[in-house]
C-alpha cells in the first residue's frame, strides 16, 4: 500500500511513473530524496523489490581475506588503512598466511572467498595471481570474488600492462568475480575532498566494463552520508545505470554509509536512519536495471540492516565469520562481524522474510524459509 495522502503533484506522479513501471529520471530521484518522507519512498521501493523477488531474501556463506591494511592512498575517510611509510603499525599477510585462512574452512561449506585490502606496493599482480592459483589448486569450487579497482587499478600500472590484459591475466589465475569497493562518490570535486590520489571514476568504470566484457561479473558501491549532496549521488547511481545499460554485468549495488570514527573526517556527523533508509529505497528506485540491491550487515548493524528489507533491500550479504575490519575499525555498530547460518536465518524470518542461501552469482543453494532454526544450529552442513 502507497501512502498517497498528502503528497504534492510532483510526488503523486513520480508514484504513478514507479508503479507502472516507468523509468524515473534525475529529478524525480531529487524530489524522493528531498521531498519524500522514508514511509512515501520505502512503499515504493519495497513495492519494486517484491514484483523482483518476492519475499525472498538471499544470503551467502563467505569469508574474508584482507591482505594488509598498508596503503600508498591516504583517503581521508578511511579509519582502515596505514600509509606505508608507516606499515610498522598495520598488517601483511604472507600467501602462507592467506592459504592458512583458507584451509581454516575446509569441509565447511563456504561458497565465497571475498579479497580486498589495503595497496600494498610489494604485493604486485604476480603475487596475487599466485594467491589466485593456489587458492584455485587446493579448492577449485570456492568462488573467488577479489579486489577493488583501486587495487586492480595500482596492479597494472605497476606492472605496466592494460586493463585489458591484466584482467585476463587474473581471471586465468583464478579471479571470478570483482566486489564493488573503491567507487565512493564519482563526482571530480567531492573525490578531489576525499580520495584525491587514487583512481578516478572513469578509471573505477573502465575496469569494470572491461570485467563484464569478459563475462565476469562484478558488484558496484557509493559511499554516501559524508559531504556529498544529494545530486552527487544521483550522478554516481546514473553513471552505473548507464553502464549496466550497456553491459548487463553489475549483480548488486551496494550502498556503503560514512563512518566517522579515527579517520580524517571525524568531524563530519554521520547521518540518521532514515536517511540510511532513504538511500536504500531510491537506489532501488532509481537503479532499475540492478537485479540486487544488498545492504551489508556488519556496517549498518544487524537490526538496522533488517529494516533495510522493506526499504528496497533483498540480500543482506553473507555470514563472514570474524575476519573484516574494514568497517568495525571505522566505528560501525558491529565490532565483531560474526553471524551463523541460523542467525542469519533468523534475522531474515523475523522481516517475515525468506531466507534462501545463494552464490555469489545468486545460484541458489538452499530455501532456509521452512528449516527450523534448532536443525540449522545442530546441522554442519546447514550452519
Amino acid at each position: 500500500m502507497i501512502p498517497t495522502g498528502n503528497l504534492s503533484r510532483e510526488l503523486k506522479d513520480i508514484s504513478d511513473k514507479i508503479i507502472a513501471g516507468a523509468r524515473i529520471t534525475d529529478e524525480d530521484a531529487l524530489l524522493l530524496f528531498e521531498k519524500g518522507s522514508p514511509g512515501f519512498v520505502g512503499s515504493l521501493a519495497n513495492l519494486l523489490r517484491e514484483r523482483k523477488h518476492g519475499d525472498i531474501t538471499y544470503f551467502n556463506r563467505n569469508f574474508h581475506i584482507e591482505p594488509t591494511n598498508v596503503c600508498v592512498f591516504s583517503c581521508n575517510f578511511c579509519s582502515y588503512s596505514r600509509l606505508y611509510a608507516h606499515r610498522d603499525e598495520g598488517w601483511e599477510l604472507s600467501l602462507d598466511q592467506m592459504m592458512n585462512i583458507v584451509k581454516s574452512y575446509d569441509g565447511k561449506p563456504v561458497t565465497e572467498v571475498h579479497i580486498v585490502g589495503g595497496v600494498h606496493p610489494k604485493m604486485n599482480l604476480e603475487f596475487f595471481a599466485e594467491l589466485l592459483k593456489k587458492i584455485k589448486a587446493h579448492r577449485p569450487e570456492l568462488h573467488i570474488k577479489g579486489f577493488t579497482a583501486v587495487e586492480l587499478d595500482y596492479m597494472f600500472r605497476k606492472a605496466k600492462m592494460s586493463m585489458e590484459d591484466g584482467m585476463k591475466y587474473l581471471k586465468e589465475a583464478g579471479l571470478d568475480s570483482l566486489p564493488g569497493g573503491g567507487a565512493e562518490v564519482f563526482d571530480t570535486e567531492i573525490r578531489q575532498q576525499i580520495c584525491a590520489d587514487k583512481v578516478d571514476a572513469d578509471g573505477w568504470l573502465h575496469i569494470h566494463e572491461t570485467a563484464h566484457r569478459l563475462g565476469m561479473h562484478s558488484n558496484a558501491t557509493l559511499l554516501y552520508g559524508h559531504i556529498e549532496k544529494y545530486h552527487h549521488r544521483i550522478d554516481h547511481m546514473r553513471r552505473l545505470r548507464e553502464l549496466q545499460d550497456k553491459t548487463g554485468g553489475f549483480n548488486t549495488f551496494i550502498p556503503l554509509k560514512f563512518r566517522n570514527k579515527d579517520n580524517d573526517m571525524s568531524n563530519v556527523p554521520e547521518v540518521s536512519v532514515a536517511e540510511d533508509m532513504k538511500m536504500y529505497a531510491v537506489s532501488r528506485i532509481y537503479l532499475d536495471n540492478f537485479p540486487h540491491i544488498k545492504a551489508y550487515w556488519p556496517m549498518l548493524g544487524r537490526q538496522n540492516a533488517q529494516l533495510t528489507l522493506s526499504f528496497g533491500v533483498n540480500d543482506i550479504d553473507g555470514t563472514i565469520d570474524d575476519t573484516t575490519k574494514i568497517y568495525s575499525m571505522a566505528g560501525s555498530e558491529e565490532q565483531n562481524p560474526s553471524m551463523s547460518t541460523a542467525e542469519l536465518v533468523t534475522l531474515i524470518k523475523q522481516a517475515k522474510r525468506k531466507p534462501v542461501e545463494r552464490g555469489t552469482l545468486y545460484n541458489v543453494i538452499r530455501d532456509y524459509s521452512e528449516i527450523d532454526t534448532k536443525e540449522i544450529e545442530t546441522n554442519p552442513l546447514l550452519n
